[in-house]
């Protein structure tokens, strides 16, 4: 990927995990299994409800959900793990309902699911991740297979908002609490109220993350800490997906 901190910067209990399951684990799972506390953890209490849990969407049409917000980001590893994923479930995406027909609880439902998958897009095309060798298929099964859960030694540290609510987790873990960066700089990286290099970059994770470039991150990298880009592009993600899913409730 393109931060070394993403493909080998994880705690000790990470890097055991991940060398007793499969030692070439999928990028999202390293991304993921990175600082957890800072938004992996609440972002998984999102997905897998919204993935797994009951709802008028079977399991296959919230997977064709997924895959359709990853057309729309041109994030190839999140296209390709997604169909995939409908494939393994048998799903036809020609038979997934229209939302126009849905109740208001379903509706909700669906904005949860794109919700979780308008994050992971623009973040899997900002780190660049890639498929290696067989992963289409064996990180995809296994994601299957456990429900999108992850073991909660390897989510767990740190504090959280007390929130009921992920979404509200979520939010407050990326603009509110302690981090590298400054909270008021992360907010900045959502609503596009900062300077530059910043300002260019956030402004691509949000609108057009498919056009970041190895070189776009070695800019940054030239002034700034992996750790400082990784909590800025994470913030722009989930400020611009968050943006979309408060505007639809109204």
């Amino acid at each position: 990927m393109r931060l070394s901190c993403l493909d080998g910067g994880h705690r000790a209990r990470a890097r055991l995990f991940l060398r007793l399951t499969s030692g070439d684990a999928p990028d999202v799972v390293r991304m993921l299994l990175y600082r957890p506390e800072f938004f992996a953890r609440p972002l998984l209490a999102l997905t897998v409800p919204a993935m797994r849990g009951p709802s008028y969407w079977t399991v296959g049409e919230r997977e064709d959900m997924a895959r359709r917000v990853a057309e729309r980001h041109r994030c190839a590893f999140c296209l390709d793990s997604h169909t995939e994923m409908t494939r393994l479930v048998a799903h036809d995406p020609a038979s997934t309902r229209s939302l126009a027909d849905a109740p208001p609880d379903a509706v909700r439902d669906a904005a949860r699911v794109t919700l979780v998958w308008e994050i992971v897009n623009r973040l899997g095309n900002a780190f660049g991740f890639a498929l290696r060798g067989d992963q289409v298929h064996t990180g995809t099964r296994a994601l299957h297979r456990f429900g999108y859960k992850f073991p909660a030694f390897l989510l767990a540290g740190g504090s959280d908002g007390g929130f009921d609510d992920p979404v509200d987790e979520l939010r407050h873990a990326v603009f509110e609490a302690p981090a590298v960066t400054a909270p008021e700089q992360r907010r900045g990286a959502a609503s596009g109220d900062l300077g530059e290099p910043w300002r260019s970059y956030t402004a691509m994770v949000r609108d057009a993350s498919y056009r970041i470039t190895d070189a776009d991150i070695a800019r940054l990298l030239a002034e700034h800490t992996e750790d400082e880009v990784f909590e800025m592009t994470v913030a722009a993600a989930v400020g611009a997906a968050l943006a979309d899913y408060d505007a639809d409730r109204g």
